[in-house]
Parts: structure tokens; C-alpha cells; sequence
């Protein structure tokens, strides 16, 4: 597979912009069409609230969000004239997940932003991005609320554990991993992991032959947590190392209208410092 079709998930934040700009270089990397996707959510009010607004106040409050849209699709537009990348813009009413979630399956790669504790409330801003990688099926670049990448997929680690997750992440990632200039196959307590037949001998070592008969030069390696939860062991050696991109698989399930996420995944959600690539 290669990513010749990614969706970007564009909204009002003040980490948009880093979100279209890592969107946009992902594309130009990989000669990608970007389709840029701004969801117009309707503000929950009580009903028996709503029976006393005017019609001119509800007018006033669509008018407003669908100004705050146009302000988006300027600015996105303006970030893709200074490149060569084919795009498009989606404006769309509804709900948030759904909307996202349903489109994000026509897509090879979705890419979402880390959700900002100080970020704007709208309905459905706190589901994202977990329901869409735990609902979509598809896989997702999340990019973090604060700070400015560079690169991203120069330096790739992948978070290795025997499962089927962190398998079907690494596969699925192999389209970054082909034009990375490192890769590192890394597990965390291997002797923790799926099976010790799983690491095999040397823990990450078959998966890193499996990737270079993709032709990538990936290294294997494993280390300790040292009493660091892995999902701060894993942040710490991206720091450490340089690390533009981590690969994993992501963990959790629906329970109700309830997600719970696995402990890593969640971690790594709310604290990461590097894009993630994930899958469920």
C-alpha cells in the first residue's frame, strides 16, 4: 500500500495550523491528494433554552460558525498555494465523530490533532481522536497540541510487543517507513510481552528482517522500563533519540458510548510530544 489519499481534520484550534502544515508535507512526501474536513457542529442548547432565543439569535450563531469555517478554509488554502499538493475542502454539518469517523474510511491515512486540555469545547471535541481510532478502522496520524515538527518520519520508532495490534501497526505503516532514513524496532520488556516465542531470541529482531525485505533498514533493540510505565519509556527514548514519528498499535474498546483505552495508548494520547502513527 501507499498513501496516495490522506484526510486532514481541520477545525478552530490554535494547533490547527501545525496540522495542516505536517498534512501537507506528508503529502508532498508521498505525491498524496490532501481532502481538508471541517465539521459545522450545532451548539447544544437545552430545548426549553432554545423555545426563548430568537430566530435572530440562532440565525446569528449558524452565521457565526460557518464565518469561523471560512476563516479555516482561507487559511488552508493559502498553506496549499505554497505548495504543489492536489487538495480539497469539505464543509460539513453534523456530528463531529460521525462525520470524521465516516470519511476517514475512504481514506488510506487520517490525520488528527492531540486533544488540547485548553482547547476549544465544541460538541464532540472530547471524543477526538479517540473514537476515530478506535472506530474507523482505519489508520491515524495524530499530531500534538503544542509544539512544531520539522520532520516527521525521518527518524521512526516502532513500538514493538508481539501483539497483533503492534503488528498490524507496523505494516501498516511500512509507506513511511520506506523513504525514513531510520528505523527502530524497539520492545519494552520483551520478557513481558505476547509469548517469549513471539520476540523470539532476539526480541524486534524478525520483525526488523521482515521489514527489510521491504527494503528498510530497520534496527532491532529492546530495553528496561526501570519502573517508567512503558508509555514514558517509550516518550523518554523519543526524546532521547531524536525520534520524529512513533508507530504502535492502539489499544482500547467501545463499553456503552464509554471508550476505554489501554493503558499505553492512553498515555501516549495524552502526553505525547512527536506525532503518532496508530491503529486498532
Amino acid at each position: 500500500m501507499s498513501l496516495k489519499d490522506i484526510l486532514v481534520h481541520v477545525d478552530n484550534s490554535r494547533s490547527c495550523k501545525e496540522r495542516i502544515r505536517a498534512a501537507l508535507k506528508l503529502a508532498a512526501l508521498h505525491d498524496a491528494h490532501l481532502t481538508a474536513i471541517y465539521v459545522l457542529t450545532k451548539p447544544v442548547i437545552p430545548g426549553f433554552i432554545e423555545a426563548q432565543l430568537s430566530k435572530e439569535v440562532l440565525q446569528a450563531q449558524v452565521d457565526a460558525t460557518k464565518e469561523a469555517a471560512k476563516e479555516v478554509e482561507n487559511q488552508f488554502t493559502a498553506m496549499a498555494a505554497d505548495t504543489d499538493v492536489r487538495t480539497e475542502w469539505r464543509c460539513i454539518e453534523g456530528d463531529l465523530v460521525d462525520t470524521v469517523m465516516l470519511h476517514a474510511r475512504y481514506f488510506d491515512l487520517t490525520v488528527l490533532g492531540q486533544r488540547d486540555p485548553e482547547g476549544i469545547d465544541v460538541p464532540g471535541s472530547s471524543e477526538m481522536p479517540d473514537q476515530i481510532l478506535l472506530r474507523s478502522g482505519r489508520p491515524v496520524l495524530i499530531i500534538p497540541y503544542a509544539g512544531t515538527f520539522e520532520t516527521i518520519g525521518q527518524h521512526i520508532l516502532t513500538a514493538w510487543d508481539g501483539s497483533r495490534l503492534a503488528a498490524k501497526a507496523i505494516n501498516e505503516a511500512i509507506p513511511l517507513m520506506t523513504g525514513a532514513k531510520k528505523v527502530e524496532v524497539l520492545a519494552v520488556d520483551p520478557q513481558k510481552g505476547h509469548g517469549d516465542k513471539t520476540h523470539g531470541a532476539i526480541p524486534s529482531a524478525d520483525m526488523s528482517l521482515h521489514l527489510a525485505r521491504h527494503g528498510i533498514k530497520a534496527e532491532a533493540d529492546h530495553l528496561a522500563s526501570g519502573g517508567l510505565s512503558a508509555g514514558d519509556t517509550l516518550l523518554s527514548y523519543a526524546a532521547d533519540n531524536s525520534i520524529d514519528l512513533i508507530v504502535m498499535g492502539g489499544y482500547g474498546h467501545r463499553r456503552w458510548r464509554e471508550v476505554v483505552l489501554g493503558g499505553v495508548t492512553r498515555h501516549m494520547l495524552q502526553h505525547m510530544t512527536v506525532p503518532v502513527f496508530m491503529t486498532h
